[in-house]
């Protein structure tokens, strides 16, 4: 029976057009010149921006298994429109390349989450350091501060969140990116 289905399985791989590559050969290189990111960051940022919140409702989903089975559910509703006017960074000694290249995105995010029966609302601020590659953009650090979007309370101060749901989210999209997976 194993060797059956060995055998089943073999030859419907070898139906599929899979191209082979023999030994020593390497995968042809992407044209990532014709990419989508490695456009203009106010382009790129945009289209981030409109896909944001899918692409951070699925790594809540997939990472947030404890907070839903404790009654929490949690989702991004909205991204906000980016602002580039960046903010002057300090020239550190030690820095060989003096920030040359990087560019600061400001955003905010609209955040819900239920709990016992209640809804609440919370807006996120988002400081994000791209910076341009052969491949495309990637993600240097991201800074966040949180707010409440029915108050007005003053956010809290800024926090490295590079591994939050929103970096993650983040990352995910340049790497979907920089694969051609955006149009």
């Amino acid at each position: 029976m194993g060797k059956f289905i060995l055998l089943t399985v073999t030859s419907l791989l070898s139906c599929l057009a899979i191209p082979q590559l023999s030994w020593g050969q390497s995968l042809p290189d992407l044209d990532y010149q014709n990419n989508f990111c490695s456009l203009e960051i106010s382009d790129v940022t945009s289209k981030l921006l409109d896909n944001l919140p899918n692409y951070a409702n699925r790594v809540i989903q997939r990472t947030q298994h404890s907070h839903r089975n404790a009654g929490v559910n949690t989702y991004i509703i909205e991204a906000g429109k980016a602002e580039f006017q960046p903010l002057p960074l300090p020239q550190l000694e030690y820095s060989s390349n003096h920030n040359q290249g990087v560019s600061q995105v400001f955003f905010t995010t609209l955040e819900r989450q239920y709990s016992n029966n209640r809804k609440i609302e919370r807006e996120t601020y988002y400081w994000l350091f791209l910076i341009p590659t052969t491949q495309g953009w990637k993600m240097m650090t991201l800074f966040s501060s949180f707010g409440d979007a029915a108050k007005n309370n003053p956010p809290t101060p800024p926090t490295e969140s590079s591994q939050g749901i929103i970096g993650q989210a983040i990352n995910l999209w340049l790497k979907d990116c920089r694969a051609g997976a955006i149009r």
